[in-house]
């Protein structure tokens, strides 16, 4: 079910809210010693008390507002609900770059509706920027967004937070193709560098391993500045996996050409 204007006006004042409360939190931590926790995994995943607090005071307010709403995130998993709608959160995407005090990580608030997200928020409160997108459009701190014109690889700034990312061999050899074909290509980012493509300064990302509340806030920011964003075989990015985004559709289609056949 999509959400009426008036659902939709109350539920990213909410949104807004969420990453208010999570941003008092992190800020308090953000260039200071930390002790990092490694999640595990092929590649080390760290997590810090940042991140736990951030998502757990996000959760406080979603049970104590709306307490039939689902809530998925990162730290803490699923909490099934009693409706449609789910909440889907990460507190802080990006803790690499947080834990190295570099800020282009975020918060990422997302709303599905039991199909697709239909609200996605992200927050930097270090920079002070808070990027947003509903069926209404995107916007950065109140300024419209709108991704650029490429329709060609060969003029494309191409973005990847991690070349380690692709451990499987026809995932790397498919990324060092398109890398060696951009014009540009730049490592890191994680949610920034999406908020970046919405902005209008990078032309591609390419990932895998993704979760789906590593990506679900970030598709109505793209979609809605004019982008495009899937899996490499062009289903719903919702559910995370390995995933392209352009900012110009045209791109996109030509990628999935060459991505779609990759398992």
């Amino acid at each position: 079910m999509s959400p009426s204007a008036d659902q939709l006006a109350e539920y990213t004042k909410f949104a807004n809210e969420l990453a208010d409360a999570a941003a008092s939190v992190i800020t308090s931590y953000f260039r200071t010693d930390l002790v990092v926790e490694n999640k595990g995994g092929i590649l080390f995943d760290p997590v810090t008390a940042a991140d736990k607090a951030a998502e757990q005071v996000m959760r406080n307010l979603i049970r104590a507002h709306y307490p039939a709403h689902g809530i998925l995130g990162e730290e803490a998993g699923m909490e099934a609900g009693r409706s449609e709608w789910t909440w889907v959160l990460d507190p802080i995407d990006g803790t690499a770059a947080f834990i190295s005090g570099l800020p282009v990580w975020g918060t990422l608030v997302a709303l599905n509706n039991g199909q697709r997200p239909v609200l996605g928020l992200m927050n930097q409160p270090f920079t002070k920027e808070r990027y947003l997108g509903t069926a209404n459009g995107a916007w950065r701190n109140g300024t419209q967004l709108k991704t650029r014109n490429c329709c060609s690889i060969a003029n494309a700034t191409l973005m990847c937070p991690s070349s380690a990312m692709f451990h499987m061999p026809a995932h790397r050899a498919a990324f060092e193709t398109l890398a060696s074909q951009a014009r540009l290509l730049q490592f890191g980012g994680d949610c920034y560098a999406y908020c970046m493509l919405a902005s209008g300064f990078v032309d591609v990302i390419v990932e895998t391993g993704l979760e789906p509340y590593d990506v679900q806030a970030l598709i109505p920011i793209i979609e809605s500045a004019g982008g495009a964003i899937s899996t490499w075989q062009g289903r719903s990015a919702q559910n995370g996996g390995a995933i392209v985004a352009c900012g110009d559709n045209r791109l996109h289609a030509q990628l999935l050409g060459m991505l779609r056949h990759i398992a």
